[in-house]
């Protein structure tokens, strides 16, 4: 799902079409289930097949901390992420305020499930929200997928870069990794923004590094708004381990990249997220205005599509009447 980054892309693998910040299936519609109900784009509690709707979760990050079907190591490094992210922004974040239907949610067969965590920034506080989600469904083709996925946005009061984080699993040993800074400049007209960001933290050391392992490769996505959108120091590389060596596969996530994806989200936090940045007002324009096209784009080209797919119309409708509000989409 990850609808966490603004960035809205697609990639096909032998089996089916992704996309990064939701990277969801683009299938058949018949391979889903549909919803005969009428839609429901209210934020509060609904008669859906949610399981969470009949008995509502007591704490938000409840049901998203559970990441029930990822390996140890990757849970953990979410885990501490999300555990640094809320305590470094700890005076800067509201409460999350999502129904228990949207922290949670299935179709009706039981092969799409998902959890949604999202918590907005104070009105004076550079950051718009953070947003946490899973998504695990069963293919068609018989082989599962799933997705964690970590995102940060800022408002227009700043310029600094936003934060992107998300692991694709179609199998114990085969992920694809997407770990950016995504920039909101132009980083041919403001040179120093590059330096700033890019240069002087030598994010690409890290890419560099990964890429040396023999069992990672880089990925290139066939999209290219997602090659123009991302920053030239992106991670996005493919990681598969020989089949059977579950074991490797989990070690490269606990030694190699939870390191590394903890080093970026400090970076982002030291530099972005909680500094404050001068931005005139023309320039806050556009910086409003190019950030509400990319998270538009999310929603109506990539979750409009495949939300429906995966847990039917009723469902989908949910879901993405809340996002449009975090959004303002």
């Amino acid at each position: 799902m990850a609808i966490n980054i603004f960035c809205s892309h697609f990639l096909t693998t032998t089996t089916t079409t992704l996309s990064i910040p939701s990277f969801l299936p683009s299938l058949p519609p018949a391979s889903w289930p549909s919803s005969s109900s009428s839609p429901n784009r209210i934020r509060g509690l609904s008669s859906s097949s949610s399981s969470s709707s009949s008995s509502p979760l007591m704490n938000p990050l409840a049901k998203f901390k559970e990441l029930p079907f990822v390996s140890a190591p990757q849970r953990d490094l979410m885990l501490d992420l999300v555990s640094v992210l809320e305590t470094r922004l700890a005076s800067a974040l509201l409460p999350c305020s999502l129904p228990p239907d949207v922290q949670y949610y299935q179709n009706q067969t039981g092969t799409a499930e998902a959890s949604l965590y999202i918590r907005s920034g104070i009105p004076s506080s550079p950051v718009d929200f953070i947003l946490g989600n899973w998504l695990h469904c069963k293919l068609p083709t018989g082989g599962t997928l799933n997705i964690t996925s970590l995102s940060g946005y800022l408002k227009s009061l700043s310029d600094a870069p936003n934060l992107l984080f998300e692991v694709i699993q179609s199998s114990p040993t085969s992920f694809i990794l997407i770990l950016d800074l995504p920039p909101r400049k132009d980083l041919v007209l403001y040179p120093e923004y590059l330096k700033t960001f890019y240069e002087d933290t030598e994010l690409d050391s890290h890419r560099q590094l990964l890429e040396k392992l023999a069992e990672v490769r880089p990925y290139f996505s066939s999209s290219l708004y997602i090659r123009a959108v991302v920053s030239p120091s992106a991670i996005l590389v493919r990681i598969e381990a020989e089949a059977g060596e579950t074991a490797r596969a989990e070690e490269i996530i606990r030694d190699h990249v939870s390191p590394i994806a903890k080093e970026i989200m400090k970076v982002w936090l030291d530099l972005c997220a909680c500094v404050e940045r001068e931005v005139g007002e023309a320039e806050m324009l556009y910086l409003r205005k190019r950030d509400q096209i990319i998270k538009n784009k999310t929603i109506e080209i990539d979750l409009g599509s495949n939300f429906p797919r995966l847990f039917g119309q009723e469902v989908a409708d949910r879901v993405l009447g809340v996002l449009r509000e975090v959004y303002n989409a």
